[in-house]
């Protein structure tokens, strides 16, 4: 299941979806509007979606935002079913760039309920029970970079270090910028890899977040 980020609906994610499901997966995705609802509100939303999928295994792969609203599903999803987690350039620790946006009164309004537990940092812990995979980005073009200073490095819009979380099995940093690495062929191979193996290609420790 592919989940999205802020203000996108899900297509974006098309070549990588195609990249899977030339990879064996059956993927599919879940589209939200990330302005108008809150991610625990879209994780129920999700949480419905999933309960008529009839599969013994469910896989989550989520784009920056995306993987806040899985934080919130994971926390009190009562669907046990095995499956691992992929989030590419989520701020689990918080985002800064939108802490600097949501300063102002235009920011608050183009932001909406995403930052209603979300992405100023206040999200549930990540339970464990799940395998999480957590790909971050280093290419720093986008947007971000001009709202707020982002640490070193950065994709452009969330820095490495935000990406990081303790509860990950396994954390890599790409060349990719935070909406690049959605087309990248080295991002799709890795998140195929982990969702095989529960580990990345080229390996690393996952820290930081609770």
């Amino acid at each position: 299941m592919l989940i999205h980020g802020l203000f996108m609906n899900g297509r974006e994610m098309a070549l990588l979806r195609r990249r899977l499901t030339l990879s064996g997966f059956s993927a599919d995705r879940f589209s939200y509007p990330s302005v108008r609802v809150s991610p625990a509100q879209a994780a129920r939303l999700l949480g419905e979606l999933v309960a008529g999928i009839h599969a013994p295994v469910v896989h989550y792969v989520a784009h920056s935002l995306g993987g806040l609203v899985l934080r919130h599903l994971v926390h009190g999803d009562p669907d046990r079913r095995p499956g691992r987690v992929v989030t590419l350039a989520t701020p689990h620790q918080g985002s800064g760039a939108a802490q600097a946006f949501a300063k102002t009164a235009l920011g608050r309004r183009l932001l909406g309920q995403s930052i209603e537990q979300g992405l100023l940092g206040d999200v549930p812990a990540w339970p464990g029970e799940r395998a999480l995979g957590v790909i971050a980005g280093s290419r720093a073009i986008g947007l971000g970079r001009f709202l707020a200073r982002l640490d070193r490095p950065h994709d452009g819009t969330v820095s490495v270090m935000e990406t990081r979380c303790l509860a990950a099995a396994d954390h890599i940093v790409l060349p990719v910028s935070h909406f690049g690495g959605l087309f990248s062929r080295e991002v799709a191979e890795q998140v195929i890899y982990f969702l095989r193996q529960g580990r990345f290609r080229r390996g690393g420790a996952g820290n930081g977040c609770r």
